[in-house]
């Protein structure tokens, strides 16, 4: 089994994100951090317009960042 076949929930997006947007998964999850005390969907509308992340790439960032920071 590969890593990618091991992750699950958000994390399994965490591949494509890097892949896609060219950082790390740490990259957004601290810009995430900056951006703390707002919703779950003010968080991924907030990737979404001044990052350009696809809605699914952002909603799995934020799932995972609000899981660990819950």
């Amino acid at each position: 089994m590969s890593d990618t076949e091991k992750l699950k929930g958000p994390a399994s997006y965490f591949p494509s994100i890097e892949k896609t947007y060219g950082h790390p998964v740490t990259h957004w999850l601290d810009l995430l951090a900056i951006m703390s005390g707002k919703k779950h969907m003010e968080l991924v509308s907030w990737l979404k317009n001044e990052h350009q992340i696809g809605h699914g790439h952002a909603n799995a960032l934020v799932a995972h960042y609000l899981s660990r920071n819950a």
